[in-house]
C-alpha cells in the first residue's frame, strides 16, 4: 500500500504570520513537522504542501519535497487534494498532517496508517480528555464514536451531556475523547469530498469534518494517547520552547 504524507503549510495566519518558518530551537517549524513525519516506517513519500514561495524555498534547501498549490484553497484537504493530483506516482490513500504540530509523534502516524486497509474511507485519532477545563473549552474539538470505532460526531461542545449529574463528575463518569486534527483519506474519497459544498452542520460548528459524515462517509477512528501541541500564536511557540527543555 502506498501512502502519501501531505503536510499543508501556509505564510498566512491571522494570529502567527509566517509561523512556518518559525525557528524552534534551530529549525524550522515545518522542517521539524518533515522530520518527524519522516520517521514514519508507513508513509512512502512527504511532501509539504505551500502557497508561499519563502516556505517552497526554504523547504527545498533543507532537503525536503515541496509543491506549490494555490492560495484560495478553504481547507487543508482541498490543498492535499491539488497535491495529490500533481504525483505521476500512484497512492491508495493520503495522510493531511498539520504543519503546526512540530511534536507530532511518529507512532501517531503509524497507528493511523495502520487503520487503512483499502476498505476504509477516512480516518482520524481521537484522545482520552485527561482535564476537566478542557471537556468546556470550545478551542478543544470533542469526538463521540460509535461500538464500531467510527466517529458519530465532532463539536466544540460538551458532549454527551451528563443530564442527571453534575458536571464535576462528568469526566469520573464517562470518557470524553479530544479529536486530534490529522487525517486520512482514500484518494477515491479525497476526490469526491472536495466536491461536496459546505454543509450545514459543518457552517454552524466550523468543522470541515462535519460535511463528510452529514454527506455520509464513514471516518474510522484510533485512540492516541500522546498529547497534541499546535503553535497557533507566538505565546504557543513559546510554550513549545519550554517543552522541548
Amino acid at each position: 500500500m502506498k501512502i502519501l504524507g501531505i503536510i499543508p503549510s501556509r505564510y498566512a495566519s491571522t494570529r502567527f504570520p509566517g509561523k512556518s518558518l518559525a525557528d524552534i530551537a534551530g529549525k524550522s517549524m515545518v522542517q521539524r513537522v518533515m522530520e518527524q513525519v519522516l520517521k514514519s516506517t508507513l508513509i512512502t513519500d512527504v511532501i509539504v504542501a505551500t502557497d508561499d514561495q519563502r516556505i517552497y524555498e526554504h523547504v527545498n534547501d533543507f532537503g525536503g519535497k515541496a509543491c506549490m498549490t494555490k492560495a484560495n484553497h478553504e481547507s487543508g484537504t482541498d490543498r492535499c487534494f491539488e497535491v495529490l493530483q500533481a504525483q505521476d506516482d500512484q497512492y491508495d490513500y493520503v495522510i493531511n498532517i498539520q504543519g503546526d504540530e512540530p511534536f507530532i509523534q511518529p507512532e501517531q502516524i503509524d497507528l493511523l496508517a495502520s487503520l487503512l486497509d483499502e476498505e476504509v474511507q477516512l480516518a482520524t485519532l481521537i484522545k482520552p480528555i485527561e482535564q476537566y477545563d478542557q471537556i468546556f473549552d470550545p478551542n478543544v474539538v470533542k469526538a463521540v464514536k460509535n461500538t464500531k470505532d467510527e466517529a458519530i460526531y465532532f463539536s466544540r461542545n460538551s458532549i454527551p451531556f451528563q443530564r442527571n449529574e453534575s458536571e464535576s463528575d462528568w469526566l469520573k463518569n464517562h470518557t470524553y475523547y479530544k479529536h486530534i486534527g490529522i487525517y486520512a483519506y482514500r484518494t477515491d474519497i479525497l476526490e469526491q469530498i472536495t466536491q461536496l459544498p459546505i454543509s450545514p452542520l459543518e457552517k454552524v460548528e466550523s468543522l470541515e469534518q462535519l460535511r463528510w459524515i452529514e454527506n455520509g462517509y464513514k471516518i474510522k477512528t484510533a485512540i492516541t494517547h500522546h498529547e497534541s501541541i499546535g503553535i497557533d500564536t507566538p505565546d504557543d511557540l513559546r510554550k513549545a520552547l519550554e517543552h522541548m527543555k
